[in-house]
């Protein structure tokens, strides 16, 4: 089975992650529109160029660029897990177009959750280094589930492990911005995702996610979903070669 996914979920929820373990259990090729607009911008081509200008002014990244971006990424790749794409109806059609996305994996959070998550994320002050940090230890039930999310804390009191500087909170981590993205997520990916969820002419599997457990829990939840979806399609193609 080629595998041709999509991971949805809000600012916050771990979508990354579970990318990039999903990605390395069967072998994918992450694509991440944010990755490839800061690599651009980073070697300062024509496009790069184009996408820092709208950046800079507040703008989003019109549609007709963004899509150019990635349908040239995905012309020669074969299996995939898009991570930020595609955020509108227009780009939504647009690849499907160029592809046959095999499943969807939507990942669930409560707001309460995911602003008290970010507002505790605590990074590297040092540019050069990526140390990333979480001093939120949620262990309560709301609605009658229960949430068990551990901090990541560091070694020595809010130092980075891994060179030292001191430890900051990025500026949009606070709960008046988080609370902004999240009402722009939900308004931006909400009809995408009714989108696949309501059409008639090629069903996509959806992988309904909540995040509510450790990191490596949830993604190993999503890993059996998507084995077992993949023997049965892997099953169901030696049925028609054998017919």
């Amino acid at each position: 089975m080629d595998m041709k996914l999509i991971i949805f979920g809000p600012p916050g929820s771990g979508k990354g992650t579970y990318s990039s373990r999903i990605k390395e259990k069967f072998g994918l090729v992450k694509v991440s529109t944010g990755d490839i607009f800061r690599e651009e911008i980073k070697n300062q081509t024509e496009l790069g160029k184009r996408i820092e200008n709208f950046l800079k002014k507040g703008e989003l990244v019109p549609d007709a660029i963004v899509i150019e971006v990635i349908n040239q990424k995905l012309m020669n790749l074969k299996d995939y897990i898009l991570d930020g794409y595609p955020r509108t109806l227009e780009q939504a059609q647009a690849l499907d177009k160029i592809a046959k996305i095999d499943a969807i994996i939507n990942i669930n959070a409560n707001e309460e959750i995911l602003v008290e998550k970010i507002s505790s994320r605590r990074i590297c002050s040092n540019p050069a280094c990526d140390g990333n940090y979480n001093v939120a230890d949620i262990r309560r039930t709301i609605d009658g589930i229960e949430y068990v999310l551990p901090p990541l804390l560091p070694k020595n009191d809010m130092r980075c492990d891994k060179c030292g500087s001191p430890l900051i909170q990025r500026e949009d981590d606070k709960p008046d911005v988080i609370k902004e993205r999240l009402k722009v997520y939900e308004r931006q990916s909400k009809p995408v995702i009714e989108y696949y969820k309501e059409r008639v002419d090629c069903k996509i599997p959806f992988i309904e996610v909540l995040m509510n457990r450790p990191p490596e829990e949830v993604v190993q939840g999503i890993i059996e979903k998507l084995t077992a979806l993949k023997a049965r399609n892997d099953k169901g193609k030696t049925k028609s070669k054998v017919s």
